[in-house]
């Protein structure tokens, strides 16, 4: 194959190609952005119930409260209440939490693995005046959370985002190689000009600026192509969500430690279970919460 040929074959086959790559990036764009948006819902409906923990608290009414006792029962009551409840609502209701996306990326076996992995960090958390590097435990909680980390449970979430990020300069570069492959091709034409020859050399110079005009437009289609994904990029921005989502879980965990009076580890705490029946565990923790709220009776 000479290069005339190599050059006028890769010059109709480049934009097609770009064509092709921005499309599986795009998919790939969109499917980070759901998943990293996914695990961020979770983290706005833990910070929401927190919020209305503390709204409901009174200073001075229940004295000696364990932060891990805290951070157990808002992070199971989140679990319990966005998964379990309002799957066994979805019959009565057109809006299940638990739809088939969900199932597809791993949402809810991912929660759980949170609640799990947070829970275990926080129990061993020394009680100090200060505030303990909880952003520290929130970030490394969800990087290392499996079910998070990659898309469909198979590829690697943050090696994967890092090649679509650099897709709008890979495109300009794809271009500008195009064009110079054209003009490469069409360079060589010219060496077989006779200057006797005038209508000849005309021919020549014709087909060279048609050459030149067509690989063009692989620098055009570069830079298109660069322009729709900078775009993309900045609408399904996963890493807005993500600092959200940190930002979120950390201050919510914040409230709770200084709600809190210690970090004592309950002697009868029962460990997580995200296969609990979900009424069975909101009811018996409402009928806790009633029974604290009732004096003791004593004797006469």
């Amino acid at each position: 194959m000479t290069t005339k040929v190599f050059a006028e074959y890769f010059i109709i086959v480049l934009p097609y190609a770009m064509a092709a790559a921005f499309a599986v990036a795009l998919f790939f764009r969109a499917l980070i952005y759901y998943t990293v948006r996914r695990h961020e819902w979770f983290a706005k409906e833990f910070e929401k119930r927190v919020n209305r923990f503390i709204e409901s608290e009174v200073p001075g009414t229940t004295p000696n409260v364990s932060f891990y006792a805290l951070a157990k029962k808002n992070l199971e009551r989140t679990y319990y209440e966005v998964f379990e409840m309002r799957d066994r609502m979805k019959r009565r209701k057109q809006d299940p939490v638990m739809a088939l996306s969900d199932r597809v990326f791993l949402v809810r076996q991912g929660c759980a693995w949170l609640v799990k992995d947070i829970l275990k960090q926080l129990k061993f958390l020394k009680w100090t005046k200060e505030t303990p590097k909880l952003l520290n435990i929130t970030k490394a909680t969800f990087q290392h959370n499996p079910c998070f980390n990659k898309v469909f449970g198979i590829f690697p979430m943050t090696g994967l985002n890092d090649l679509i990020s650099i897709m709008p300069g890979l495109f300009v570069v794809a271009g500008i190689l195009g064009t110079f492959i054209g003009i490469a091709g069409g360079l060589q034409e010219l060496g077989t000009m006779n200057l006797q020859d005038l209508e000849n050399t005309k021919n020549i110079m014709d087909r060279f600026l048609h050459e030149i005009s067509f690989a063009m437009g692989t620098s055009i289609a570069g830079i298109i192509f660069s322009l729709l994904s900078h775009i993309t990029n900045v609408i399904m921005s996963p890493e807005r969500s993500y600092v959200s989502m940190i930002d979120r879980f950390e201050s919510a965990l914040d409230l709770l430690w200084y709600r809190a009076d210690n970090n004592e580890y309950p002697s009868q705490e029962q460990p997580f279970d995200e296969h609990r029946d979900a009424v069975e565990a909101l009811a018996e923790d409402s009928l806790n919460k009633e029974i604290s709220k009732t004096p003791v009776s004593r004797g006469a």
